[in-house]
């Protein structure tokens, strides 16, 4: 089974603890860093679309793109009123824009997903093709100390119809934390069905980011901890990077 074909199905069910609303909040005062007003955002990585449904019921022109057809497939079912957003089936590295936006986002640690840092470097690229000269950038990442912590842990996720249990190992050299997942789902009849995947982060560095973030020709670049204005603490688990898209 691909990775998200199970998840997608139960993916908002499980995540409806994350709090999309504040953390739209906490975008819009982000976008308040760009140079020019933004109106269009990519939401790279959507998922399901809760973000680019809150978003988009906030007035902004929505593209959403992720590598998922699952994910996407579940997006596309969320309603929103005005102009509907576009949906686009690609992987962050080989994002393919018609124009560009005013700001992109790259929501609840997307980027740890691609284990390859040419990956992460190639996808800050096509950004900085696709974001308007002063526009904004807005991503998280997990921080390494979280993905380190995360090694030999097991949860479980439980809701009337949903059983979730995933267990976390992590590689110190490679710096990946590997999730095994197994999803339960219920059946009408009563039964239950049985899905698993696994899905692997890769933990990077600030000084990383920041570096590839500069290669790549962004600058103003600031990082904060998880939906605050100031900057990580010690042992952050969650970190915000904000960057202009230079000339």
């Amino acid at each position: 089974m691909r990775a998200y074909e199970a998840l997608a199905r139960v993916y908002d069910v499980l995540t409806s603890d994350v709090g999309y609303e504040r953390r739209a909040d906490y975008l819009e005062k982000l976008f308040c860093k760009s140079r020019i007003p933004i109106h269009t955002v990519l939401d790279l990585a959507c998922g399901t679309g809760a973000m680019t449904a809150v978003l988009a019921e906030r007035g902004y022109e929505m593209i959403s793109v992720d590598a998922s057809p699952d994910m996407l497939a579940a997006a596309r079912e969320k309603a929103v009123s005005g102009e509907p957003p576009v949906f686009l089936n690609q992987s962050m590295p080989e994002l393919d824009l018609y124009g560009t936006v005013d700001a992109a986002v790259c929501c609840l640690d997307s980027l740890n997903y691609l284990t390859s840092p040419r990956d992460v470097q190639k996808t800050l690229e096509r950004l900085h093709l696709f974001i308007s000269p002063g526009g904004l950038l807005v991503f998280d990442v997990n921080t390494p100390a979280k993905l380190a912590a995360l090694d030999g842990q097991v949860f479980l996720d439980e809701t009337e119809d949903v059983y979730c249990v995933w267990r976390a190992s992590f590689e110190k050299r490679s710096r990946i934390c590997s999730y095994w997942m197994d999803i339960f789902t219920c059946r009408p009849d009563g039964s239950w069905q049985r899905a698993g995947e696994e899905h692997r982060q890769k933990a990077y560095e600030v000084d990383e980011l920041r570096t590839w973030l500069l290669e790549a020709g962004f600058n103003r670049i600031r990082t904060y901890g998880d939906c605050r204005m100031s900057a990580p603490r010690e042992g952050e688990q969650r970190v915000y990077f904000s960057a202009i898209r230079g000339k």
